[in-house]
């Protein structure tokens, strides 16, 4: 069976680098989706947020989301819809398989995704 890779980039970083050529290098298709094109659905921030935990997906070190109110909310309610109406709100990369998700380089988590 296939692995289904979705990496999901709100800001090109060097982790986004790093992870686009962790999968190209193991000539694995990966679906990009850029999120100031793709708009993100409300299932699909609930499915990060329920492996990672909602706070976790807010970049709280970048310059531009720690002047927006979203990095200061403590509801996961409130934290949800400021994701959706700002992606650039989330850290980059966001690596998704199935239910299993990352956030920023994990190789060795991706590698367990290949060989299962």
């Amino acid at each position: 069976m296939a692995v289904s890779i979705q990496i999901y980039i709100s800001k090109k970083n060097f982790d986004v680098q790093k992870a686009q050529r962790f999968f190209k290098e193991r000539r694995i298709p990966v679906q990009e989706l850029d999120l100031k094109k793709h708009k993100l659905g409300e299932r699909e921030v609930r499915t990060m947020a329920a492996a990672l935990g909602m706070q976790e997906l807010v970049d709280r070190e970048d310059k531009k989301v720690k002047e927006h109110a979203a990095c200061y909310y403590n509801k996961e309610e409130d934290v949800l819809q400021a994701i959706l109406e700002a992606p650039f709100l989330l850290k980059s990369p966001i690596v998704r398989c199935g239910s299993k998700v990352t956030v920023g380089y994990h190789p060795e988590i991706w590698e367990t995704w290949i060989k299962a």
